[in-house]
């Protein structure tokens, strides 16, 4: 939950700095939002829920987002996220597309799928999006399309993803992912090396590279990442299901690999 609220974070538009005149304005009530939500996120929530009900706007829409993602409350802060977008559309601001983003990243984390897919359309539809924050929304679109289950879809839209962020090591590791879920083995030892390279000590990735290994029948491969997941960070959720794997495999056939952690990014 902390990457999803570090993404939306990432997604707030710039401030535009104004002098001591309008030093009030709504971008200055903004920062002040946004700050508050950081120190305490039920009074930014009130904050900009007061702010939104007398014509923020899309800038008091954002940061109930960002109050309500601060607290936890990820429905809400996709619900606020769309509203954001949808204003900033319709008035033609050119924050709308980080809007939708925000919105798909929050939908996600509320494990809404078919939201989070639409929200993240819409972020793609503008032009105005910048290729980084594009290559996430791709990546976050195919997050939501394996949810539901429509692996052409999500492969598609990692492909685009891996055109605009390669130096993402969670891009490669959720492509290898994908590619042993269809039963593509080349593409998935070819993907998990690539997360490797940028990643060589996260838990998620050798964990998936273990899970590899042992579907393309390396059971040795795979209890040396598996053994080396553990070692890597033994307290994560990744290290516990590779210990789970390499207690499995001790004595008996390979096992099935359990679906990865990052999958719920």
């Amino acid at each position: 939950m902390i990457a999803a609220l570090a993404l939306l974070l990432a997604a707030a538009p710039a401030p535009v700095h104004a002098g001591p005149a309008d030093a009030r304005g709504p971008q200055a009530r903004y920062q002040e939002c946004i700050k508050q939500a950081n120190a305490d996120p039920a009074a930014a929530t009130q904050t900009a829920t007061q702010w939104t009900a007398t014509g923020g706007g899309a800038l008091a829409a954002h940061c109930l987002g960002i109050a309500r993602s601060a607290a936890e409350d990820w429905k809400g802060a996709a619900d606020a996220f769309a509203a954001a977008g949808d204003i900033a559309t319709k008035t033609h601001d050119r924050s709308a597309a980080t809007y939708w983003v925000s919105a798909g990243n929050a939908a996600l984390a509320a494990g809404d799928a078919a939201n989070a897919r639409t929200t993240l359309t819409n972020a793609l539809a503008d032009p105005s999006l910048a290729a980084q924050m594009k290559g996430e929304a791709y990546l976050d679109r195919a997050r939501a399309n394996v949810a539901l289950n429509d692996l052409p879809a999500a492969r598609a839209d990692m492909n685009d993803a891996l055109t605009l962020v390669a130096a993402d090591p969670m891009a490669w590791l959720l492509s290898a992912t994908l590619a042993r879920r269809i039963g593509e083995k080349s593409r998935a030892a070819n993907d998990i090396r690539e997360a490797m390279l940028r990643a060589p000590n996260e838990a998620n990735v050798l964990y998936e590279a273990g899970n590899i290994a042992a579907t393309n029948g390396d059971m040795d491969d795979a209890r040396v990442q598996w053994s080396r997941a553990v070692a890597a960070d033994p307290a994560s959720g990744a290290a516990k299901s590779a210990k789970a794997n390499l207690d499995a495999s001790a004595d008996s056939a390979p096992p099935a690999p359990k679906p990865s952690p990052t999958s719920g990014r």
